[in-house]
């Protein structure tokens, strides 16, 4: 398939700048690929689809505040700078984005925080954008780590454009945000209240985990109209026996599988035994998922509504199917659902 195949008009009145009051009380379309059936719901609504002995899987990674401004050395040009990936605690390596990249070079130093309490060192220039620093700090890493979320910022997408407020650092994350290093919030998963998980629990329905840190390389522009030609960016991924457990046993008794976003979906999709059913993995995952594609593992999908030509509308058009999931995201611009990060969600049947 082509990139151009992708490309949708969503109006940017339909960009959601704010998340729903309530978690789980956000719309739901509910997209039954077997008849294209299309239902309209609320999120909460979406404990009718499961029963005793189904599965959701979740991703309990935590996003951290992975956004900096600082200032350069001599000039005082502000600099944005994005934490994307920590090479090395012990030397404070990171690989980042900075913006804008073309006033940094090789041994520029950066100044962060009011006191200018935290600085980092260019190193290295990986690519056009990205940079690798090293941030001169001599304190245990504990007060490092302490700094950083003083002087940082929760990495709202830059489509939002408004302020980060107090509350975004507590509604950009799921309620069970555990394992720290995502620099984008797995937003699917965002729409689970406290309430809404408990009475899936209650009904028999099986919940468990993945941990996938999710990096830039989700949200990187595909630059090349043949997808087999776009590579991903890995990302660091860890299925525990735990949930390996409960999903092969949803396998067996022919129960759903559900995938609570599309990085759930690539991780169990990547780690699949010769005999179609889920392994534990630790490592490092660069799976594009985009049609045709088989699916071994899931039978559901929880999912937002992505960008257009974005890799994840490409996951979920896989697994929806091409067509289908076109006129799906046609609905959902004439019911003027809400887009994106903060928006509506989908459930794939």
């Amino acid at each position: 398939m082509k990139l151009s195949q992708f490309k949708i008009k969503i109006p940017e009145d339909l960009v959601a700048k704010y998340p729903a009051d309530s978690r789980d009380e956000s719309r739901l379309m509910v997209v039954h690929r077997d008849s294209g059936k299309i239902e309209h719901k609320m999120f909460k609504d979406i404990v009718n689809y499961f029963d005793d002995g189904d599965s959701m899987v979740f991703n309990d990674t935590k996003v951290f505040p992975a956004r900096l401004y600082g200032t350069k050395e001599k000039t005082g040009a502000r600099i944005e700078v994005f934490l994307l990936r920590e090479l090395n605690r012990k030397t404070r390596l990171w690989d980042v984005l900075v913006d804008p990249a073309r006033k940094i070079r090789i041994g520029n130093k950066l100044y962060f925080g009011e006191e200018e309490n935290l600085v980092a060192e260019v190193i290295d220039n990986t690519t056009s954008r990205g940079r690798t620093l090293r941030f001169l700090f001599d304190g245990p890493y504990e007060d490092f780590k302490k700094l950083v979320y003083e002087i940082g910022e929760t990495p709202l997408p830059k489509y939002i454009k408004r302020p980060v407020e107090v509350e975004d650092e507590m509604r950009y994350q799921t309620i069970f945000a555990k394992n720290e290093g995502a620099v984008a919030a797995p937003t699917a998963g965002m729409h689970f209240s406290k309430n809404l998980m408990k009475r899936l629990e209650l009904q028999g329905t099986g919940m468990d985990f993945i941990t996938l840190h999710t990096g830039l390389g989700s949200f990187r522009p595909v630059e090349v109209e043949d997808l087999t030609k776009h590579k991903m960016d890995s990302e660091q991924l860890v299925i525990p026996q735990s949930t390996v457990d409960m999903v092969n046993k949803s396998h067996a008794q022919k129960k759903k599988v559900c995938a609570v976003g599309t990085t759930v979906l690539k991780s169990l999709e990547s780690s699949v035994s010769t005999d179609g059913n889920l392994k534990p993995f630790e490592g490092w995952n660069n799976n594009f998922i985009y049609p045709p594609a088989n699916f071994e593992i899931t039978d559901a999908l929880v999912t937002n509504l992505h960008h257009s030509a974005s890799t994840l509308l490409m996951t979920v058009a896989a697994f929806g199917g091409y067509d289908l999931i076109m006129d799906v995201y046609k609905t959902a611009v004439k019911e003027k659902y809400r887009f994106h990060a903060y928006g509506d969600a989908m459930l794939i049947l």
